[in-house]
């Protein structure tokens, strides 16, 4: 009797310890939507590895009870965010017409009344939506950890040249190094894991 009173003893503080790491920290997943999967209107490169990290990542703030946003793009069709990373109806969804997912949308006082101090980061464009919430998020002050390998993005032309989505999303993610810190997925959870 005294073992299991132990050994639930210590699951309630793990459990506790756990969420007393996220109770200040927001996931923010910005557009990983159904367009930008095979077959929709604005394909990227490789979005289904991403969206699988993504899950992972949201999976970890739902069992640890951290804040949870979602942000989607207005844009028709498929613009339905993906059922790998699919709200649950308790977490909060903005809808956004420009790329900077705290422009005209409420996010940054959604985040203030949660007293919210970090934002995690993660989604589709690495070299749009997601590094305009980035940079805003960091104007506004927050601690930002955005989540290279669960963002993904496409090749893009100037003219002649062809950039490569694996280099717009690298060179993307070294320019946000001076805005925010840059994990991938282990490195974050075993960071969060020695909270």
């Amino acid at each position: 009797m005294k073992k299991t009173i132990l050994i639930l003893s210590l699951i309630v503080i793990s459990l506790f310890a756990n969420a007393q790491k996220l109770d200040s920290t927001a996931l923010i997943i910005i557009d990983i939507q159904d367009f930008y999967f095979p077959g929709g209107a604005s394909e990227l490169v490789e979005p289904e590895k991403a969206a699988e990290q993504a899950k992972i990542l949201l999976n970890y703030f739902r069992e640890n009870k951290g804040l949870v946003v979602h942000v989607k793009h207005d844009f028709s069709p498929g613009g339905e965010i993906h059922q790998l990373v699919k709200p649950l109806d308790n977490e909060k969804v903005f809808t956004k017409k420009e790329v900077n997912a705290f422009l005209n949308t409420g996010l940054n006082d959604f985040l203030k009344q949660n007293n919210i101090k970090n934002v995690t980061l993660c989604g589709m464009q690495t070299h749009m939506c997601l590094e305009a919430a980035t940079r805003a998020a960091h104007d506004f002050g927050y601690d930002c950890t955005v989540i290279e390998d669960a963002c993904a993005t496409r090749d893009l032309k100037f003219g002649d040249v062809t950039v490569k989505s694996k280099d717009v999303h690298y060179s993307t993610l070294a320019t946000l190094k001076s805005y925010s810190k840059v994990d991938n997925l282990k490195e974050y959870l075993e960071s969060q894991n020695k909270k």
